[in-house]
């Protein structure tokens, strides 16, 4: 399957690209602008060593792929939303877009529909599954291919078919996830990257993450 990352070029967009990529997955790099899109691919697949990755603007890329990442800042939350909606109808969207606080990145404002994946859910209509996931990993260590990641990457969405297979592409890149239900526990979700910022920036890290125990093994 396809993925396409609109956003790609910006924080947490590159990493999962690569990692992917290297993964053994088809993957598509998606910008506003298509040259922009172009050249991170041709940049990072200069790191690859290979031509794994392509470049597009953001609807081709969401028309082109089977499963939509949006990685993109809260503050193009809706706008990037609505210049793809017509190309995501009957596909899987995964939103790890986080509603921070433009004055204070350690708080979030979350939006009236609950979260940005639930808004993002009543923007695209009921044709779409969109799926909360990947909010509360590093980008740092996402960038970095060789670090290990020893976090857990908490998910959400509706219909279960489709939560499992954004579990699956996340489990191909070695991070352990866990599996919260429908999409409703976004709103418990998204809030939990203000409170790594915090830590990150308390600590003086860029690496803070989560890790669930307690519960049975898969």
């Amino acid at each position: 399957m396809k993925i396409a990352i609109l956003g790609g070029t910006g924080e947490q967009g590159p990493g999962l690209a690569l990692r992917w990529a290297l993964a053994g997955e088809e993957v598509i790099i998606g910008s506003r602008q298509k040259e922009k899109g172009e050249r991170v691919a041709a940049e990072l697949n200069q790191e690859l060593g290979r031509p794994l990755l392509v470049g597009m603007d953001n609807p081709s890329a969401a028309a082109a792929a089977d499963i939509v990442v949006l990685t993109v800042p809260y503050s193009a939350h809706v706008p990037t939303l609505e210049s793809v909606k017509d190309q995501l109808q009957g596909k899987i969207f995964v939103d790890v877009s986080v509603p921070l606080d433009p004055d204070n990145a350690r708080r979030v404002v979350m939006p009236s529909a609950g979260s940005a994946s639930q808004e993002a859910q009543e923007i695209l209509g009921e044709q779409v599954s969109v799926v909360c996931a990947l909010q509360n990993i590093s980008a740092h260590l996402l960038r970095d291919v060789t670090a290990e990641i020893d976090c857990d990457v908490l998910v959400c969405g509706s219909p279960k078919e489709a939560r499992m297979r954004v579990i699956e592409l996340i489990d191909k890149l070695n991070i352990n996830t866990v599996d919260v239900g429908p999409l409703e526990a976004a709103s418990l979700i998204e809030p939990i990257t203000a409170l790594l910022i915090r830590l990150n920036i308390r600590n003086k890290v860029h690496s803070a993450g989560i890790r669930i125990t307690g519960l049975p093994s898969a």
